[in-house]
């Protein structure tokens, strides 16, 4: 069988790699490198610890009230396209107590062995830079982490169970935070992934085991045989013959999909994240500053801050404002920053968002042999082990790690 995936990020290689790991032949193709898209510029984390769907009671609102703040961790472009805005409408009615726990509960079974899986990897000859040094939730104020440790009873039921810190217990975890963090949750268990070094080390599998990686090949549409996709075509006209499609593009499968006749309203939540070579300090774990939202992942001789989300950005320009905030989030949280000294150029990037906050796994009903994985908005890469093993499971008609009704919820035709 012969599969091309559209689409060369963390999702699409490894998916690609699940695949030809079960003697499919596979073609993956990547408008630009392999990797370098959201991929690249990730918060560098396996985020068990906040597995949460950005769809949650009070989201959307909090977003309207920061939309005159430049600087705020969440910012909607108040003049989008009437799709952004049937988008952002959609999620709004999943900004609620009921769906925000169906997809808490959907992300934690779907992310439940993603150590084990990311293990697996390493077993398999797939090398790439892995820490395990878990994650602290710091806190400023005691009502943030009451409002957090709401949601705690999933995750302990799901076998993650933090410990709750006050006072200098924080500084205990964490002697590099400043006095102004006082609340903290410590999850042990969650890992650190230098993200580059995974999709560089995927492309090299899959092509020791027989597949094609081809970078800087964009698809422009698909040929089609009644219900079946024959062929997808490159943006050179190129025509490549196929028994299957997957597409896992990010952003750009809702206009890839519609080429099939299925649009999947999967649209950009633009982040944003600084590397710092040599580290301005040292940490013993990774980190999550919760009121500013922003991640702090230290990695083998670099320390990465990410953050904020961007509804409505038609580019992946970067917005020294937003940028300042994140550094300055830096600068209040951590004893002796400074200026941040050894910092790399800021980069910018479109994640995968879908209104309900769950990712598109699975096979479309416009065409009977082409299927989705994608929209795992921040989890891409938390997810991408089990999504590939679920899509590939689907594909070759195996018994799926997921029950009927979580198919459903991952579903392309649940829109």
């Amino acid at each position: 069988m012969r599969t091309v995936i559209v689409g060369g990020g963390v999702v699409g290689l490894a998916t690609a790699y699940e695949l030809a790991s079960a003697g499919v032949e596979v073609t993956v193709l990547e408008v630009a490198k392999a990797g370098a898209g959201a991929s690249h510029g990730n918060a560098a984390k396996i985020a068990l610890a906040e597995s949460n769907p950005v769809p949650a009671p009070g989201v959307l609102l909090q977003g309207i009230r920061w939309m005159l703040k430049p600087d705020s961790p969440l910012s909607i472009h108040p003049s989008v396209a009437p799709g952004y805005l049937k988008f952002l409408l959609r999620m709004a009615m999943h900004c609620n107590a009921r769906d925000f726990a169906a997809g808490l509960d959907l992300h934690l079974r779907l992310g439940d062995d993603a150590n084990d899986l990311f293990d697996d990897y390493q077993r398999q000859g797939i090398d790439f830079e892995m820490h395990d040094r878990g994650v602290l939730l710091a806190f400023e104020t005691k009502e943030r982490f009451e409002e957090h440790a709401e949601s705690l009873e999933a995750f302990e039921a799901a076998g993650h169970i933090p410990q709750r810190l006050h006072g200098d217990a924080v500084l205990e975890a964490e002697p590099a935070l400043s006095d102004r963090l006082r609340h903290g949750l410590f999850f042990p268990n969650d890992r650190q992934i230098e993200p580059d070094s995974l999709t560089r080390a995927l492309v090299a599998k899959i092509r020791e085991l027989g597949g094609t990686v081809r970078e800087d090949t964009g698809v422009s549409g698909f040929v089609r045989s009644g219900d079946t996709v024959t062929a997808a075509v490159t943006d050179d006209a190129e025509v490549l013959r196929t028994d299957s499609v997957v597409i896992a593009a990010g952003v750009p499968t809702g206009a890839l999909s519609a080429k099939l006749g299925q649009r999947l309203p999967i649209y950009s939540g633009k982040g944003y994240s600084i590397d710092y070579s040599p580290a301005p300090v040292q940490l013993k774990t990774s980190l999550t500053l919760e009121d500013a939202r922003v991640a702090v992942t230290p990695l083998d001789g670099t320390l990465r801050l990410a953050g904020t989300m961007e509804f409505g950005s038609r580019d992946d320009s970067v917005n020294e404002v937003r940028v300042e905030a994140i550094r300055r989030a830096a600068r209040e949280a951590f004893h002796g920053w400074g200026d941040g000294p050894g910092e790399k150029t800021p980069w910018a990037g479109s994640r995968p968002m879908t209104p309900d906050g769950l990712p598109v796994i699975g096979p479309l009903t416009s065409a009977k042999n082409a299927f989705v994985n994608s929209g795992h908005s921040m989890l891409g890469l938390s997810l991408a082990p089990a999504s590939a093993k679920v899509l590939t499971d689907i594909m070759l008609d195996r018994p799926s790690r997921l029950g009927a009704d979580h198919l459903a919820q991952v579903s392309p035709n649940r829109f």
